[in-house]
């Protein structure tokens, strides 16, 4: 009953936060330049939504950003991945904005930071909460410099609006934070699905794909199909706005048969504890394998998203024999253009039979139980609701390789494996990690846990991995400058690290042996160091670091330079 509850509770605030007028001038644009977007809200990204508008920065770094409006610096946060270097403002009228990606804060703020990055004697902070007297803020103050920090794909600026009492994060366009778009959507792929035993598409029992003619204006039509029993559709598609190729995501997604509403979402609001179930908006499958994401017009049991409305039996169809259907499935941006599919059906019966093949293999899952299960040195563990339905599971371990199904499948919740390594010695053990091997030329590391006998991770993946070794050192190399020089000149000092094993874990660097903040770029493996930091004594300097890896290979390099200070 609580669980009831707590999910009404839930959802009637989704479905006000959906009906809410919303300030539009409110905020300002946060950057000094015209808003032209890289990315859009609720934008379909890997298991998550986009929670918030990608502005571009013209390609740029170092743009000024300017505070939206009123209030005060609540949060920030410096990770390697992720937001990168990420500023929080929140505002007295109920809302919070977020700033990610950025190069570096303005004047008061960047000092800040760098006081905790040097007393932490680390470039991440972790979340630093600040209270409503410290950092207050004036619309339009400067605030910080975009960037292309994080797991960023190129300069711009990640900009968010959420709720600030109940983090629900808010479609940026409704507070007036447009780009201008006059360009309908554009439809890629339309497939069919046959959801019933007795579901027939064009005599057959698959994923079918339809063959679609642009009529122009945003209208697409197919050839007629058969089809009989329950079946459901899902669509790829994408928005260009203007001034931009940028393949951005559409605002809501309608389905009518025979002029019927019988589905409807859109991304106008969400939380981030929903975000996961994007896995099972979409046909994850489909996307594991083609690298597209088709987003499907009919809901499935497991899935708890609250973007839907106005759904019947789900979006689900049921054809019956001797009548017609016309499906219009209706795709619009957040500016009302739309594209159109229309799909003319016929019900007619098939005598095709279908035989679903009987799964022998030992590993039946049961979704709501923990389940174990152990092959030669390999365990799997799940905790009970990782899978979203019961299914059977192929596992096995052949040449070193635990094979745990396939990637193709989503999951809820993160398994354990663990690796028996009794057989290895020590200084072998010492060497040794978990890695995803589904692309066997490109093993992925995977967080390692090590105990006497056994070493084990956790993950949401599905698919191969195995046990490597690696016993190479990081390799580090002085960038623009050479031992012994004078660099009086240099603004900052640079390195390229890199790690052909396990991945880079940890580093450390000094000057005349006291820490200095080293800014790592992991897309271009390169630490930086900027000597307006503090002030160096004297002309002679010894810079010195050390770098691991994550099975501990450790790496030293040290280096003279000499600096004449310049007032």
């Amino acid at each position: 009953m609580k669980h009831i509850i707590i999910l009404f509770i839930y959802l009637f605030t989704t479905v006000c936060f959906s009906q809410k007028e919303y300030p539009k001038n409110y905020f300002r644009n946060p950057l000094g330049i015209p808003t032209v977007f890289a990315g859009t809200f609720g934008e379909l990204r890997s298991n998550h939504f986009h929670s918030g508008v990608d502005i571009k920065t013209q390609g740029k770094e170092g743009l000024k950003i300017y505070a939206a409006a009123d209030g005060y610096i609540s949060r920030i946060k410096v990770a390697q991945f992720g937001f990168g270097k990420a500023l929080y403002i929140t505002h007295p009228n109920g809302y919070t904005t977020v700033y990610a990606h950025l190069s570096k804060y303005a004047g008061e703020i960047e000092e800040y930071v760098r006081a905790i990055q040097y007393k932490k004697e680390n470039y991440q902070t972790g979340n630093i909460f600040l209270k409503e007297d410290e950092l207050p803020v004036k619309k339009g103050d400067i605030v910080a410099f975009s960037g292309d920090t994080g797991s960023s794909g190129g300069p711009h600026l990640h900009f968010e609006i959420r709720d600030t009492k109940t983090e629900h994060i808010i479609n940026p366009m409704f507070f007036g934070i447009t780009s201008k778009d006059t360009k309908s959507p554009t439809v890629q792929t339309v497939l069919v699905y046959p959801l019933s035993v007795d579901a027939r598409i064009n005599k057959q029992y698959n994923r079918y794909k339809i063959s679609l003619k642009k009529k122009g204006n945003g209208n697409y039509i197919s050839d007629r199909i058969s089809a009989s029993g329950t079946i459901g559709f899902g669509v790829n598609v994408f928005d260009r706005l203007n001034k931009a190729n940028n393949r951005n995501g559409i605002y809501s997604l309608e389905m009518l048969v025979n002029g019927k509403r019988v589905y409807y979402h859109d991304v106008a609001t969400f939380s981030f504890a929903e975000s996961k179930y994007i896995n099972l908006l979409i046909d994850y499958e489909y996307y594991k394998k083609y690298k597209n994401r088709v987003q499907k017009t009919h809901k499935v049991k497991a899935n708890r998203l609250s973007i839907y409305k106005d759904l019947l039996d789900n979006g689900k169809i049921t054809i019956e024999k001797g009548l017609n259907y016309i499906v219009e499935i209706i795709a619009k941006d957040f500016a009302g253009n739309a594209s159109s599919i229309k799909i003319p059906i016929s019900g007619k019966e098939s005598n095709s039979i279908f035989k679903k093949q009987k799964d022998t293999t030992n590993y039946k899952i049961v979704a709501k139980k923990f389940q174990k299960f152990n092959q030669k040195n390999v365990t799997i563990a799940f905790p009970k609701n990782t899978f979203y339905e019961d299914m059977y599971l192929d596992f096995k371990v052949e040449k070193g390789v635990a094979k745990i199904h396939n990637p193709t499948v989503p999951l809820d919740k993160s398994f354990t494996l663990t690796f028996d390594v009794s057989k290895y010695t020590e200084e072998e053990k010492q060497h040794l990690y978990i890695a995803n091997v589904e692309y066997a030329k490109y093993p992925r590391y995977q967080y390692t846990r090590k105990k006497d006998s056994t070493f084990y991770t956790t993950t949401k993946t599905l698919g191969k991995y195995k046990l490597l070794s690696d016993t190479k050192k990081p390799s580090i190399r002085l960038l623009y400058f050479k031992d012994k020089q004078w660099i009086t000149s240099h603004k900052t000092l640079k390195v390229k690290i890199t790690d052909v094993g396990s991945g880079i874990k940890n580093y450390r660097a000094t000057i005349d042996g006291e820490w200095i903040l080293m800014e790592y770029n992991h897309k271009k493996q390169i630490l930086t160091y900027n000597f307006n930091d503090k002030k160096l004594d004297g002309s002679k300097h010894i810079f010195k670091i050390v770098v691991s890896d994550n099975v501990g290979n450790t790496s030293e390099l040290s280096a003279t330079f000499f600096k004449k200070q310049v007032n």
